[in-house]
């Protein structure tokens, strides 16, 4: 979750009424949606603050609190619907173009500036924050995981991997190699960086 581009604000529910309060306006919520993840990217989460995600939104600081009760809460929300709202993994035709269209999505969203910043800090912070942590890997990486499964479901129904493969080893190498590249040590990959990694993973999965 081509490039990836950044982190799409969610899609924001249609206009609804807490009991007892004033119609939350999906434009105002995409304002602050938006406004959050840029705040995130700047700051970090130890750093940021509901006044100035306000303040970057053009909202007021009571529009926040009318959608999420906290900072947790929102990060939570907000990173989680983003994560939901992802691509699925690419249907290709076959094992080596699925993982290929794996990577070079993964590869766009750790390039991009936002994801680039956020998902780092998050992880780290999440470390610190057993609350967030939990809350995120249960919504973030479970997602993202599940996705991933499904790329080995297909490749098992077309008789490319077998039935019995490891898949808790393969889900870990399908995103770990290139996540330690781009993400923790931050170098710079040759063009075909992706297909190379792509082979390799293949032979590890039948190995």
């Amino acid at each position: 979750m081509p490039s990836s581009p950044a982190p799409r604000t969610p899609t924001a529910a249609p206009e609804r009424r807490p009991p007892g309060g004033p119609v939350l306006q999906d434009s105002v919520t995409e304002a602050i949606s938006a406004a959050f993840f840029e705040e995130l990217a700047t700051v970090g989460y130890a750093r940021l603050s509901l006044e100035a995600v306000a303040k970057r939104a053009g909202a007021g600081k009571a529009a926040i609190y009318r959608r999420w009760p906290s900072k947790l809460e929102m990060t939570v929300a907000l990173v989680s619907a983003a994560a939901v709202d992802g691509p699925e993994t690419a249907d290709t035709g076959t094992l080596r173009g699925d993982v290929l269209a794996f990577l070079t999505e993964l590869a766009g969203a750790l390039r991009h500036r936002l994801p680039s910043k956020i998902i780092p800090d998050l992880l780290a912070e999440g470390t610190r924050n057993p609350e967030l942590g939990q809350a995120l890997f249960t919504a973030v990486r479970d997602t993202r995981r599940r996705r991933a499964n499904r790329l080995l479901d297909r490749a098992v129904e077309r008789g490319e991997l077998p039935a019995d493969v490891d898949r808790e080893l393969a889900l870990d190498l399908l995103a770990g190699p290139l996540y330690w590249r781009l993400a923790v040590v931050q170098t710079r990959t040759a063009p075909d960086y992706l297909d190379r990694l792509a082979d390799k993973l293949l032979a590890a999965f039948v190995a």
